[in-house]
């Protein structure tokens, strides 16, 4: 989890503090890393299922099961972002602004990077004789 915060963190830090994108510089540290960590951590434990992969997490093509969790993780984050960006404000004393805006943007890119990276990677340390793990 530390590698799925840090990595975006510092990328879309650097590219914030280069550009003199102070708003990107801060949503590096908070929306964008910390949605990444999360999603990370909730993929890789569905997808170690207790230490016991699931059977057709395995047998599936690779391919195939990153875009499926991809487009899964991506459509709760663009939900929650949705949720987090226009009906919040719009149905509490919350007020709208330009961060809130952003969520809509950084949640789903973040969930479909995390998800990307940590389904190839658990899947290439996974064999599909006897689902152990190298």
């Amino acid at each position: 989890m530390l590698t799925a915060y840090a990595a975006p963190a510092v990328m879309a830090g650097a590219a914030g503090v280069v550009t003199g994108q102070q708003d990107l510089a801060v949503a590096a540290c908070t929306s964008i890393a910390g949605t990444s960590a999360v999603v990370a951590f909730l993929v890789g434990t569905w997808l170690r299922h207790g230490g016991q992969p699931r059977r057709w997490t395995t047998t599936v093509p690779r391919v195939a099961l990153t875009a499926a969790l991809v487009v899964t993780a991506a459509g709760v984050a663009a939900l929650l972002g949705w949720f987090t960006g226009k009906w919040l404000p719009a149905h509490s004393p919350i007020p709208g602004t330009p961060w809130l805006e952003h969520l809509r943007i950084d949640l789903p890119v973040s969930a479909a990077l995390a998800t990307t990276v940590i389904t190839l990677r658990w899947r290439s340390t996974t064999t599909t004789r006897g689902m152990s793990t190298r």
